[in-house]
């Protein structure tokens, strides 16, 4: 999504989802319904009186048969990303946790200095980093410095005995696994559809809202009524499909959870 048009959209993710639904499902039922207001005086000027219901509906069920097919699977593609960006979290999470207890086995003075860069790394991770993420902006700063003197200081280490030699690969061993699941991290916060997907999907909901508008019906309401159930449940479908476009942003995304959970349990006094 990285066209003008659809970034300036973004501004949707501030708000709560019920307001968000409301927003996208009322925008796709006032287009179908103005549409199809304004269409329907033209009909028999442009197709005359015949009624060609038949074939319309054929050619909705068709079309909607395949465009629906087609938002079925970007929504399992969203999903699944969404998925794999949780699973990266985890594992970051699970790694600064495991990373933390084995520096908890150095000898005095390494052990504190080790520990508080790891409490601190962690700590402004959750404060600092994921604000910055729910707006969709590079957080690798955030952190940085904590994790570069952890980096530091631990390998100018120097083992005593076997054992301490065994505890320290082990400790350097945790701590790449923790820097390549920040990196997974970091480079998922402008993960995204690609703004040609998002063009098919509005392109193909417009598109099948405006077969509705080419049905000759004598009951104005029932044909109105049935075309704002189809806009909802288009809308309902490119909603959820926004909310999990980006996994860091709006109400439903990513949070800090793991990271938490890890200083709760693991690192807090």
């Amino acid at each position: 999504m990285h066209s003008h048009s659809l970034v300036s959209l973004l501004w949707l993710y501030t708000f709560p989802n019920w307001l968000f639904c409301s927003v996208v499902v009322g925008v796709f039922i006032g287009f179908a319904l103005l549409g199809q207001i304004v269409v329907r005086r033209f009909l028999p000027r442009w197709f005359g009186d015949k009624d060609y219901n038949d074939i319309v509906g054929q050619f909705l069920s068709a079309s909607g048969v395949f465009f629906g097919i087609t938002l079925g699977l970007l929504s399992v593609g969203a999903w699944e990303n969404f998925a794999a960006v949780d699973a990266a979290v985890t594992k970051e999470a699970t790694a600064i946790g495991v990373l933390y207890r084995t520096v908890e086995n150095y000898p005095e003075p390494h052990r504190t200095a080790l520990t508080d860069r790891l409490r601190n790394y962690t700590r402004d991770e959750i404060d600092h980093a994921w604000p910055l993420q729910r707006q969709g902006l590079n957080a690798q700063s955030v952190g940085t410095a904590s994790i570069k003197g952890f980096s530091a200081y631990l390998t100018h280490v120097e083992p005593q005995s076997e054992g301490q030699k065994a505890l320290h690969g082990e400790a350097l061993r945790q701590f790449s696994n923790m820097i390549e699941s920040r990196r997974e991290r970091l480079a998922s916060v402008s993960t995204q559809l690609p703004s040609i997907i998002w063009g098919v999907v509005v392109g193909g909901s417009v598109l099948n809202l405006s077969l509705m508008w080419l049905f000759v019906v004598e009951n104005k309401r029932l044909h109105d009524l049935l075309t704002a159930i189809l806009a909802c449940l288009l809308g309902l479908l490119v909603f959820l499909l926004a909310v999990m476009d980006f996994p860091f942003r709006g109400e439903f995304s990513v949070g800090p959870d793991s990271f938490e959970m890890t200083y709760d349990q693991v690192m807090k006094k």
